[in-house]
């Protein structure tokens, strides 16, 4: 009797890595004057934070960390950095991906 709550001990680990594996489809798109990406779709673990996506966005487009940047969502707010990417996706994804609009200056929200 006891295999049997191994194989449940054992099968619980598995679906949470497979949680944290779960890619998202994430669009980034400049506005204002910030450079723009040549690749503006990517796939993004879903336990990916924000302030993840703030530091691929600055390597990418070369935004110097001294430089301000803003990342909004639907155009319309700024999440917090400790978000992770998965749960903004399942709140705000349009036809399957989280769009997201990053600038130099302050552009919404």
């Amino acid at each position: 009797m006891s295999s049997g709550g191994d194989e449940n001990t054992q099968q619980q680990p598995q679906k949470e890595a497979a949680v944290k594996e779960r890619m998202v489809s994430v669009t980034l798109q400049s506005a204002g004057d910030a450079p723009i990406l040549k690749k503006k779709k990517w796939q993004v673990r879903a336990s990916q934070t924000m302030a993840w996506v703030m530091n691929f966005l600055r390597a990418a487009t070369k935004i110097k960390d001294s430089e301000s940047l803003f990342v909004y969502i639907n155009q319309s707010f700024a999440p917090t950095l400790d978000r992770d990417v998965g749960g903004l996706f399942d709140c705000f994804n349009t036809n399957g991906t989280l769009i997201l609009h990053y600038a130099k200056t302050p552009a919404w929200g």
